[in-house]
């Protein structure tokens, strides 16, 4: 069983920054794809990033946030600036096997969330 706790939200002025952290457990942390999304109140929960050996990202996040892992730590980044309040959602950590995905459904483990809060 794989432990994912993300860590890092809060609550912050349009145009400022976060960084999230997600730590996973198990000692094959650098085989899995780590992805982010988040759910916004009565929204879908949506694809944010996701890394394996390459990137990936939302059309609505890209040139703003840049995910990161650091596998001797087993743990995988987001950082992220030039917030929006259409930033403001619970983000989930979450890891796969195998190549990117942006889709839930693809994805085995998953973390509690943590929320981040984006004020205009």
């Amino acid at each position: 069983q794989v432990h994912v706790v993300e860590s890092g939200g809060g609550l912050v002025q349009a145009g400022g920054s976060l960084r999230l952290s997600c730590a996973a457990s198990g000692r094959t942390f650098s085989s899995y794809t780590m992805g982010w999304f988040r759910q916004a109140p009565g929204k879908e929960r949506e694809f944010v990033a996701a890394i394996s050996w390459s990137t990936y990202y939302a059309d609505s996040v890209k040139g703003r946030f840049t995910i990161s892992r650091d596998n001797a730590k087993n743990t995988v980044y987001l950082q992220m600036n030039s917030l929006k309040p259409e930033d403001t959602a619970v983000y989930y950590c979450a890891l796969k096997l195998s190549s990117i995905a942006t889709i839930t459904d693809d994805y085995n483990y998953w973390g509690q969330g943590t929320q981040v809060t984006v004020s205009s």
